[in-house]
């Protein structure tokens, strides 16, 4: 029978590993890279504290927040130096925190068939596993988490208005790119405006910086939500009255004051140029494929209308 290992310090590289998670190769990468205090030299053994075993668990949580090494050591340094890491930790949580209200929910698999007409359906559930619509449950092949119930109920909604599963699939992924552009452009504006004083790049903020910076983060997070929302009513009240009086043939219908208009596009060409472009630029490919071939056609065109009588000829 193994023995536990003690309770408190001074330990052995090995019980600090076992402790904190991390393996001895680890600890000791650690010790090379400056992040980790050297133990302390007691005859042939080196002994490790408590301080070794906070440091550990420090750096564990900031790369779980996506940090790198590099970075975690500026920030360890800044509380090394007495600059405080307890701010920065406290911006991170804030950023990191969820941006809704929503709360998660579970459904089985039984329940999806159930809601999307009966018929059971792998490859739908797979592409919708595939953009983080689902989660699978570790332990449970029949459960699955879901992020957001209100997508997962627009789904079932568009799917019992007559919308196929993979038209929807393929809206999702065209409207979330769509979106991702938006929350950047949100992200850039605000970090110009207002974050860069407190994100200089150079060294971590103070705490009392970090936790003003988190203070905006949460006066500041509803704003983009907001904005869009706004926005998204302006233009589907624009374009549905538009779209309504084209279709019921309105003579004196007004052009949609936007410059693009939608296009319907098979869906296997849509993920043929997604894997070759991405679906944020999937898009502007098309766009630009479509202006390439319209230029080549009137280049043609104007080249066939200066040819002589007999070169037309000669080329047909």
């Amino acid at each position: 029978m193994t023995a536990d290992p003690p309770a408190g310090p001074p330990y052995r590289i090995e019980t600090l590993a076992h402790l904190t998670g991390a393996t001895v190769r680890t600890i000791r990468a650690y010790q090379d890279r400056g992040l980790l205090p050297r133990p302390e030299r007691q005859g042939r053994a080196n002994h490790y504290s408590d301080t070794h075993r906070t440091r550990l668990q420090q750096i564990a949580d900031l790369l779980d927040r996506g940090y790198t090494l590099a970075s975690i050591k500026e920030l360890l340094h800044a509380h090394d130096t007495g600059r405080g890491l307890g701010g920065v930790l406290g911006l991170v949580a804030e950023v990191d925190g969820p941006w809704t209200d929503e709360e998660p929910s579970r459904v089985s698999r039984a329940d999806l068939t159930a809601r999307f007409g009966g018929t059971a359906d792998d490859g739908a559930i797979a592409d919708a596993v595939a953009l983080g619509v689902l989660e699978p449950v570790p332990g449970d092949e029949d459960v699955f988490l879901v992020p957001s119930p209100q997508e997962l109920a627009v789904a079932v909604e568009l799917h019992g208005a007559g919308v196929p599963l993979a038209a929807i699939t393929s809206q999702l992924r065209e409207l979330r790119s769509q979106v991702e552009q938006i929350a950047a452009r949100f992200l850039e504006f605000t970090t110009e405006h207002v974050f860069a004083r407190y994100l200089d790049g150079a060294h971590p903020p103070t705490d009392a910086d970090a936790a003003e910076a988190a203070s905006l983060v949460r006066r500041l997070r509803p704003l983009a939500r907001q904005t869009v929302d706004a926005e998204l009513a302006r233009a589907m009240r624009l374009f549905a009255g538009h779209h309504l009086r084209r279709h019921l043939g309105a003579a004196d219908a007004p052009p949609p004051l936007s410059g693009t208009r939608t296009v319907p596009v098979p869906v296997e060409t849509m993920r043929a140029v997604e894997a070759l472009v991405g679906p944020a630029h999937a898009a502007r490919f098309v766009a630009l494929a479509a202006e390439r071939e319209l230029r080549a056609r009137a280049l043609d065109d104007l080249v066939s209308s200066h040819l002589p009588s007999d070169d037309v000829a000669e080329g047909d």
